[in-house]
């Protein structure tokens, strides 16, 4: 909980400088890296802005349930300008006061203090409540920071992952480009017919038109991790990472435990069900009374200087009958209560899926790698064979076409195990509550 608390006053410390310019933040050609990529996220997305004055409005209403343990002081004035009716009953122009009928002023002014002695637990139920939503408001926060963090983290590897194809794929136009250059040698030399050349042709037009498609793969991903951190007019930069694999030691009971520790979307339910059983508290302190005293000092008269006095003494309220709303309000309370409850136990069996299905997610990605990694090298090797026999006059183009598809697929094939690698990395951390 103190982690959370810390968290969530630094990053409402970094809501200063969330309206500043995209160049403000992200300077043109800045290399970034994952971490820095987080940092400015926690500081321009507006939603964690959000969040974060939800937070101090929740503090807010901490303070007004602690009002009512100091005094109510209160300071007011009137003048009254007063023309009593003309006439009596009697016909005399004379009141019972000795008055006559004209007009006068009247001066008032005064304080008044009050201050509840005693409410039978109503004040401090209404400010452990308020706490209670202040705790639900900061795990809030924290869920929402981590929510950011892994669309960052999920973004940040798609633009890795775009960036690599495109290199992929540039690969695969110089290899198609340099058999075409070979087909035409040897067609030149008349030890191989057109075909050969059109074939090389029509593969390097394919090549090129999958580099078009992974460039604007990658233009998309780019957009995407600006989205995600809160930048959409971020200026040119680029990504200091290279995806590699390390394996993740954890098991699903860890996982599992973690998670039900440090979910914050958990903790902030509990703290709503903690404050929904202080509600039915606070709806039965409507059956107490209320004891208060009060005290008062005054000028009135109409004119200077002014009669002045003073009044004190105390209020004992009862409720006798209020057409049972106070046993209304009880089973209201029960009842969210009841909701709260049911709600907390949906939720944990929807955090036992989350982690249950980020760890398989993740085993599965780490199992899929050295397959990958193999079938990369297993197709280098075979387009590397492709390529000698087609220059030894024994083979024919469409060996060399699906050898170097072969490769680049491969190739895709290991760079989406890494990705997915990376990311259920990211989603079982997030399943665990954990940075």
């Amino acid at each position: 909980m103190k982690y959370a608390y810390c968290v969530a006053l630094i990053v409402f410390l970094f809501l200063i400088p969330c309206e500043g310019r995209a160049e403000d933040v992200i300077k043109k050609g800045e290399v970034l890296n994952l971490e820095r990529c987080i940092e400015i996220a926690l500081k321009m997305q507006p939603t964690i802005v959000a969040a974060a004055n939800t937070v101090h409005a929740t503090e807010s209403r901490v303070g007004q349930a602690k009002s009512n343990y100091y005094p109510q002081i209160d300071w007011s004035s009137s003048y009254d300008r007063i023309k009593p009716a003309s006439g009596s009953s009697s016909g005399s122009s004379i009141g019972a006061s000795g008055r006559t009928n004209e007009a006068f002023d009247r001066y008032s002014t005064g304080f008044t203090l009050s201050q509840i002695l005693y409410d039978f637990g109503k004040t401090p139920t209404q400010v452990k409540i308020q706490n209670l939503a202040l705790d639900a408001s900061r795990s809030d926060l924290r869920n929402t920071t981590d929510q950011i963090i892994l669309a960052v983290k999920q973004a940040y590897y798609g633009l890795v992952q775009g960036k690599y194809n495109v290199l992929v794929a540039k690969d695969t136009v110089k290899q198609t480009q340099d058999h075409l250059e070979q087909a035409k040698g040897f067609f030149t030399a008349g030890t191989r017919p057109k075909f050969d050349v059109t074939k090389a042709e029509v593969d390097l037009s394919n090549a090129k038109l999958n580099l078009i498609r992974n460039d604007n793969a990658f233009s998309i991903a780019r957009v995407t991790l600006n989205n995600a951190m809160g930048i959409p007019d971020a200026p040119e930069y680029t990504l200091d990472e290279k995806l590699s694999f390390e394996k993740y030691e954890i098991t699903f009971e860890d996982a599992l435990s973690k998670a039900y520790e440090n979910r914050p979307d958990l903790q902030s339910i509990i703290a709503q069900r903690q404050a929904a059983e202080r509600s039915i508290d606070l709806a039965k302190t409507g059956y107490y009374p209320v004891f208060a005293g009060n005290a008062g000092y005054s000028w009135s008269g109409e004119q200077f200087p002014l009669d002045h006095g003073w009044n004190a003494g105390a209020t004992l309220s009862v409720p006798l009958f209020s057409g049972f709303l106070t046993k209304y309000q009880v089973e209201e309370a029960r009842a969210n209560l009841n909701v709260l409850k049911a709600n907390e136990e949906s939720l944990k069996q929807t955090i036992f899926l989350e982690v249950q299905a980020a760890y398989l997610t993740l085993r599965s990605a780490e199992e899929a790698i050295p397959t990958a990694k193999l079938g990369v090298e297993q197709a280098q090797e075979n387009l590397e064979i492709a390529n000698g026999r087609y220059a030894a006059g024994v083979g024919n183009p469409i060996e060399v076409t699906d050898a170097e598809v072969g490769l680049t697929n491969a190739r895709t094939f290991y760079i989406q195990a890494l990705y997915v690698d990376k990311v259920a990395q990211a989603s079982i951390e997030k399943a665990m509550g954990m940075r």
